[in-house]
């Protein structure tokens, strides 16, 4: 394990579990890697005095698209909601809300201009909340192109997006809406939320992994304001922004993929950024005090009983304000070693047999809903079946419970199920939107 501190962010620290030995010819190399941040300021949602902390940009951006007013509840919700994450910034983080319908507009505080946390703004803020009302049509792209130039208009070390919304991206292309996305990768991250049962699950969910933000469902509107609250004080918890894995693997090696396994599944494979001979940076997003979890495999050439070599070294990479070079800081190392030794080569670690089983998980749930939604009554239900088994395997007890609104499990340890005739819409959503959470190994 390798530690790194530096003033004003939390100390990092690399493990990586694996089981290093392979037979005589053999290949794959697989370990989790576990990113640790502790020992920062952040103890509590509100762990610095006011006008302390990480300097920082907050944008909300609020779903104004006329069925929002479908129920009235879900605009006086969403009022709320973002009144009560204004009052949860800290002072002198800077911040903005947009109302959006098919255009962008600055709702507070206006002009091009980012509004500085007091109680002032606030509740200036709050009053202008007032006046938000439902009308117009939905394009999520101009959204997020605003809150980029808002965002970037401020010299923070922290840049964060929240969005909500009630409906499908109807009224701007889906290569619009990507390639807003692409534009604001990097610059800032966002979390997204669908009220209601009205959006589209993967429009919403793209937008959090692209911008490495979380996804997730409030189906009841009467719920946002705790929701939104406890997504600000998130946000407000952060204390380092662009940290990025950098692997390094040999002469002849290969990564096949790297991807983050905890808290949820995502995968980085395809974000890699080459920074050297043989190195590449995959982007993880801002950080407080927490711990995420990588599994990486690479393939490496094959030797002979008795030779070993490092299959890849992981270095936590964190760049400073005001520094545009970036160093390795913690560091993991992966070996594999090759043995004539059986049961020493064919045995898989815990952690990544555990999150094998996560991603899988989550692939079966995904493939599950897809079947269903397209008449594939027996594809569904082996599908999800099989995910009502790994889910009981894993002891990822909130994902069992999520499963059983959508399928009747006769033998959870088999995975024999039958879907159940009739479905709310909510369910089905929740399901698919939090199909990605993981459980961690059990110590």
């Amino acid at each position: 394990m390798a530690n790194f501190s530096k003033s004003n962010v939390p100390r990092f620290s690399v493990d990586v579990y694996q089981n290093e030995y392979l037979p005589e010819g053999g290949r794959e190399v697989d370990a989790i890697v576990t990113v640790t941040a502790a020992g920062g300021a952040v103890t509590s949602p509100h762990p610095y005095a006011p006008g302390r902390g990480p300097s920082a940009a907050v944008a909300l951006m609020v779903d104004c698209s006329g069925s929002m007013d479908h129920p009235p509840a879900k605009m006086r919700n969403a009022r709320g909601a973002t009144a009560a994450a204004v009052g949860t910034l800290r002072d002198g983080v800077r911040f903005a809300v947009i109302g959006g319908t098919h255009v962008a507009e600055e709702v507070y505080p206006g002009g091009g201009r980012l509004a500085v946390a007091d109680a002032t703004t606030r509740e200036q803020a709050k009053q202008a909340l007032r006046r938000l009302s439902a009308g117009g049509g939905t394009a999520i792209g101009t959204w997020l192109r605003l809150a980029d130039r808002l965002l970037s208009s401020a010299d923070v070390a922290i840049r964060h997006g929240i969005l909500l919304t009630d409906g499908r991206n109807e009224h701007e292309s889906p290569e619009d809406l990507r390639a807003a996305l692409d534009a604001c990768a990097g610059r800032f991250t966002c979390d997204a939320r669908g009220v209601g049962t009205d959006w589209e699950v993967k429009e919403v969910t793209g937008i959090a992994s692209a911008l490495l933000g979380t996804a997730d469902i409030v189906a009841d509107p009467a719920h946002l304001a705790a929701d939104f609250t406890r997504m600000m004080e998130k946000a407000m918890g952060k204390e380092v922004a662009d940290v990025s894995l950098r692997l390094w693997t040999p002469v002849g090696a290969t990564v096949r993929f790297v991807k983050q396994v905890a808290p949820t599944v995502e995968d980085l494979t395809g974000r890699r950024t080459e920074t050297g001979p043989r190195s590449g940076d995959y982007p993880t997003g801002s950080w407080g005090a927490e711990s995420r979890d990588y599994h990486l495999r690479v393939e490496v050439p094959p030797a002979r009983i008795g030779q070993e070599m490092l299959a890849a070294r992981v270095s936590l990479v964190v760049a400073q304000p005001g520094e545009s070079a970036r160093n390795p800081d913690a560091q993991g190392l992966v070996r594999a070693v090759w043995t004539d030794d059986t049961a020493a080569s064919t045995s898989i670690n815990p952690q990544v047999a555990h999150y094998t089983g996560q991603a899988e998980l989550a692939q079966a749930i995904q493939q599950g809903l897809d079947l269903r939604k397209a008449g594939d009554i027996d594809g569904a239900t082996a599908r999800l079946g099989r995910a009502v088994q790994l889910a009981d395997a894993s002891g990822n007890a909130d994902t069992a419970k999520l499963l059983s609104k959508v399928v009747d499990v006769v033998d959870a340890a088999t995975g024999t199920v039958r879907l159940k005739a009739k479905v709310t819409g909510a369910d089905e959503m929740t399901l698919e939107t939090r199909s990605t959470k993981t459980v961690r190994v059990k110590k």
